[in-house]
Formats: C-alpha cells, sequence, structure tokens
C-alpha cells in the first residue's frame, strides 16, 4: 500500500513534534515518518501522490529560510532546489505554527506562503480549519474565513494541540485515504 508523505521545516523543532504527533494518530501503516526537509532532495516529495506538510511561521508572510531569520536550512533553502517541479495529481495537507499572542499582526502567516507555493506546482491542496478559538489581528493565511491548513499555537494554547489534531485529521484523512486508493 502507498503511504502519506510527511515533511516538515521547524526551526526550535516544535514544528518537528507536531508532525511526530500527527503521524502517531496516523500510525505506521499509513504514513511514512516524518523527516525534515533540510535532511531530503526534492525527489524523495516527489515520489509520494499524497502529502502532509508542515511548516513554522518566520518572517513577515515569507516562507521560513535563511533569509526569514532561521539558523538552519528550512523551506526556503528546499523550494530553491526545486527545478519546475510538478505537483500535478498530488494531494496535500498543510499545518503551520503560530503565536497569536506575540505576533498577532501576522499570525501563521506561512502557512500562506507554502500553501501559494505548492498550488502554484500543480498540488491540490486539502484540510482547511475553522479560525475560531484564536485571538489574532491578522493572518496571510486565511482565505475565505478560514486558515488553507491546520493552525497550532503550541506557544500559548498547547493545551488545544491534541483536539486540534484529532478534528482535523477526521476531515481530512477521509480525503487523503481516498486519493491513495
Amino acid at each position: 500500500m502507498k503511504k502519506i508523505g510527511m515533511f516538515f521545516g521547524t526551526e526550535t523543532g516544535t514544528t518537528r513534534l507536531i508532525a511526530k504527533k500527527i503521524h502517531k494518530k496516523l500510525g505506521d501503516e499509513l504514513a511514512d515518518k516524518p523527516v525534515n526537509v533540510n535532511r531530503i532532495e526534492p525527489a524523495a516529495m516527489l515520489a509520494y501522490d499524497v502529502l502532509i506538510l508542515g511548516t513554522p511561521s518566520y518572517g513577515q508572510e515569507q516562507i521560513p529560510g535563511r533569509s526569514a531569520g532561521c539558523l538552519e536550512p528550512n523551506w526556503e533553502e528546499f523550494l530553491a532546489k526545486m527545478a519546475q517541479p510538478d505537483f500535478s495529481g498530488k494531494r496535500i495537507a498543510l499545518f503551520g505554527l503560530g503565536a497569536q499572542e506575540r505576533y498577532s499582526e501576522r499570525f501563521a502567516s506561512s502557512l500562506m506562503r507554502l500553501h501559494e507555493v505548492f498550488a502554484a506546482y500543480g498540488a491540490e491542496i486539502v484540510g482547511s480549519w475553522s479560525t475560531e478559538g484564536y485571538t489574532f489581528q491578522q493572518s496571510a493565511a486565511v482565505r475565505d474565513g478560514r486558515f488553507v491548513g491546520l493552525v497550532i499555537d503550541e506557544r500559548t494554547q498547547g493545551m488545544h494541540t491534541n483536539e486540534r489534531i484529532d478534528a482535523w485529521l477526521a476531515e481530512v484523512k477521509p480525503l487523503l485515504l481516498e486519493k491513495l486508493g
């Protein structure tokens, strides 16, 4: 059986932690272990038809990477390795981290940049998420009143992380499995 590929970028390790939680809930039979994008070449990601991608939020609506202030390679450096990738026919669910109190004016905005990049590569993006329960001034990751993927704020709402992951997976898992066949 084909599996869900899970990839993330991280700076402090929190995105990795969330990816591992999502993987544990999906199980080894459905998803391969999450891998940091700073440890792979694009071919590793392109081998999957179904993906879950995670991102921290760094910079002002930027893709996380060195130009956004990350100390280690992240999404920016990984995406620079891709030469006209074709993600058409691939289904992707996204999750992103943010700190709604500390960065209320740009909460989880990097998630939208990741969404835009992979949508431009031809991927079908699934798994929007309600903005209810969050307090922020502005987020580029909101489209039509919903986040473009799951948003986790471990800093101020870590107590909601597991229930948010469970609810999000209840929505996206059938869509991801449908694509796996």
